[in-house]
């Protein structure tokens, strides 16, 4: 702990170092729990320093990954709740880097804020570290930088970003797809992290915030507030369980843009993938969001993940192996489409 900086000057304008630096105290703990094989000095420093685990690689790769929350932030606001929503942070980064078979190593986040309260810093910080720990990677370092003038004082946003290795002859390449593929779903925890600002207007919660916290019958009596901070699923784990046994020939973590945007991403030119959506197990949440505010059905198939947060293609063959194995690790997975000849790309039908 510093005891020697402080500035009154800098404080009368907004800005309490010393707070950054109890915030800094507070975090360690969580922070402590994330270390990996490749961590390397404490946080504090001016940078984090990480050894590459490259044993047994022939040509490691890096791949990087950044992210935020979104307007979800503002829900964790409102809901005076910042325990989780670090969870997001680190999800949104190491979903997409698992796409590339990619395994993560290390995180590291930024939180801007308008003024340090160091115990909500360091609950947003426990909710990044717990997605470290979900995802196997270490959080490394970060920053926090407190914002007066720019954002009101109860305010935060949060974004991070993640770096993970890949044996080069082991990135996912698409090439090899072809019609006959399975399509296989990974279900979602609900609205993960994309499409908050549409949620905010349908159910009129800057207006009416208490709406937030009336149990729904929709969703199995639990309130509006409960459902939608539920945070972003970590598909890590269970992807390099099926990495390892499987052959993969695509992987897309369903976000913002939904399947129209997302899917497409890991199809080749002149496939197609072709979604059956009676198969999709859509979750109460997005059935709400549709009828409470008239949303045409494409509409939420291009915004939300309807509740299958990540694809993944195998040969036909596989598909029963591959949705065995996911399940042995955590995945209620299923299929929900097949890989047809076509330059659409993706159709849902």
């Amino acid at each position: 702990m510093h005891t020697n900086s402080k500035s009154e000057s800098y404080a009368a304008a907004g800005v309490d170092i010393t707070a950054g630096y109890r915030a800094v105290e507070l975090m360690k703990a969580h922070i402590a729990r994330t270390k990996n094989e490749g961590c390397l000095d404490d946080v504090g420093g001016f940078g984090g320093c990480f050894g590459l685990p490259i044993a047994g690689m022939e040509e490691p790769v890096l791949v990087s990954g950044t992210d935020g929350c979104g307007t979800k932030v503002k829900m964790a606001i409102l809901m005076d709740k910042h325990d989780t929503i670090g969870i997001d942070a680190v999800a949104m980064c190491v979903n997409d880097i698992i796409c590339c078979g990619a395994r993560p190593l290390f995180f590291l986040d930024y939180i801007a804020c308008g003024k340090n309260v160091p115990e909500k810093i360091a609950a947003i910080v426990s909710g990044v570290a717990e997605g470290c720990v979900q995802s196997g990677a270490a959080l490394i370092g970060g920053e926090t930088a407190e914002h007066p003038g720019m954002m009101p004082a109860e305010d935060y946003d949060l974004a991070g970003f993640a770096v993970g290795i890949v044996d080069k002859k082991k990135i996912l390449d698409n090439t090899r797809m072809q019609a006959g593929d399975v399509v296989i779903a990974l279900p979602s925890t609900g609205i993960h992290s994309n499409g908050f600002s549409l949620v905010r207007r349908v159910f009129d919660i800057d207006n009416n915030p208490d709406s937030l916290y009336v149990p729904c019958e929709a969703l199995g009596g639990k309130s509006i507030a409960e459902t939608v901070l539920t945070p972003t699923r970590i598909y890590v784990k269970s992807v390099l369980a099926l990495l390892e046994q499987v052959d993969v020939k695509g992987i897309s973590h369903i976000t913002g843009g939904g399947f129209y945007e997302n899917i497409p991403r890991s199809i080749p030119d002149g496939l197609c993938a072709k979604i059956d959506k009676a198969a999709v197990r859509v979750l109460p949440i997005f059935d709400l969001i549709m009828k409470t505010g008239s949303i045409p059905e494409r509409d939420m198939y291009n915004t939300y993940n309807m509740g299958v947060g990540m694809s993944v293609v195998v040969p036909a063959a596989e598909a029963e192996k591959a949705i065995a194995i996911l399940k042995a690790n955590g995945e209620d997975a299923y299929v929900i489409g097949e890989i047809v000849a076509g330059d659409e790309k993706i159709i849902l039908e």
